[in-house]
């Protein structure tokens, strides 16, 4: 039987262990755990660049993005562009003054994957790689399929 609890545990542990290597980036540069997600997510997904896209896959509030846009573009780190094609979306564009929480946000991710991965055999890498794609295809079918279980 696989223990669910387990694997809850071993996710909030991973998610705590991100924060807190990432709140030296917050502290850095004076900016909330919400500010530089919103930056960290639209460097590493140029194609997914509206406040809905932040919602949608950060799973954070409308108005936590919506308040941490305003104080990144208050900060002249993000700027927006109006869609020309339409005009209810916004595109989120980080500024130049950005590229340095971007290159402390790649270090701190790349240190963090350094740490899960620690001692992993290139062996064991492989099969990580591979039973992560096919978790990461079963979520998706899932989602697809509206799995509703009573």
């Amino acid at each position: 039987m696989y223990k669910f609890g387990e694997l809850w545990n071993g996710l909030r542990s991973m998610l705590r262990l991100y924060e807190k290597m990432m709140k030296n980036v917050c502290r850095k540069y004076g900016l909330s755990m919400v500010e530089v997600d919103i930056i960290a997510f639209l460097k590493n997904h140029p194609m997914k660049d509206t406040a809905a896209d932040i919602v949608e896959f950060r799973m954070l509030s409308k108005a936590a993005v919506s308040k941490g846009a305003e104080l990144l573009i208050q900060k002249g780190l993000l700027e927006r562009n109006p869609d020309q094609k339409d005009r209810r979306k916004v595109h989120l564009i980080l500024t130049e003054d950005a590229q340095p929480i971007m290159y402390d946000v790649q270090q701190v991710q790349e240190s963090y994957a350094a740490q899960l991965l620690d001692g992993f055999s290139e062996e064991e890498y492989e099969t990580y790689i591979h039973l992560k794609g096919r978790i990461l295809e079963n979520v998706k079918i899932g989602e697809e399929r509206g799995y509703d279980h009573e």
